[in-house]
């Protein structure tokens, strides 16, 4: 039986075991307030279209997708597209969206929405994931891979053992590596992210692999606690 609710707030890493998360304002919020970027919204079905001041960019919002990609960003001239699944975590989602308007010359808050310039090669290095053969680089668990296939229409991929037929992300041949950087950033980082317990899959419920401590009350640091459990095996850790 867990020790959790499903409606409790929880802490989870490694990131890329947390799932979607509730934060979704954060992935396209930024671009509607703060850049101005025009936007639709059907109702009933719950799509929403953003498009970019100069029409080269669209970004779309389908809950009802049927493969369950439900971010797409797409660019014309050259063509290229990037989509999310529904397991993808939001916040390197919006790592990737947020990037956008500076993608297209607007610094406009670059000093609060940071664009990383580190390698990936560096960044796998940075998180201890390994860097395999033909461009692969994996999670410390092996749950998580990173594959680059430079000669594909889908030249990077992001992929999850637990959800196989449904990659966390992907990125047509010429979309930019900047945004790759982006979202491996804030997908391999080890700090932890909030979720609701009830959202968390089963899978990540069950395995060892994930780290899940209760968010603790104000004036606690979070982060810390969490560490420390990391380090010392708390019963926290899903069994």
């Amino acid at each position: 039986m867990s020790a959790h609710g499903p409606e409790e707030r929880v802490m989870v890493s490694p990131r890329y075991m947390a799932g979607a998360g509730d934060r979704f304002a954060d992935v396209l919020g930024p671009l509607i307030h703060l850049f101005g970027w025009r936007h639709d919204h059907d109702p009933a079905t719950g799509t929403v279209a953003i498009d970019s001041p100069d029409g080269s960019v669209f970004v779309d919002f389908r809950p009802l997708h049927p493969l369950g990609r439900w971010v797409t960003v797409t660019h014309h001239e050259p063509y290229w597209k990037v989509s999310f699944s529904r397991q993808a975590p939001l916040e390197a989602v919006a790592a990737v969206t947020q990037a956008l308007p500076q993608l297209l010359g607007d610094t406009r808050h670059s000093d609060r929405i940071p664009i990383t310039d580190t390698p990936l090669d560096q960044l796998a290095d940075l998180h201890d994931w390994a860097a395999g053969d033909e461009g692969v680089l994996t999670s410390p668990d092996h749950y998580c891979r990173l594959e680059h296939t430079p000669g594909e229409e889908t030249a990077w991929q992001v992929e999850h053992l637990f959800y196989e037929h449904a990659p966390l992300a992907t990125f047509t041949q010429d979309a930019p590596e900047v945004l790759v950087r982006q979202f491996f950033t804030y997908l391999a980082a080890p700090i932890a992210v909030e979720r609701s317990f009830g959202d968390l899959s089963p899978s990540t419920r069950q395995t060892r692999s994930a780290l899940i401590t209760p968010v603790r009350p104000a004036g606690v640091d979070v982060e810390l606690v969490h560490a420390l459990d990391q380090i010392l095996g708390s019963p926290g850790r899903r069994r």
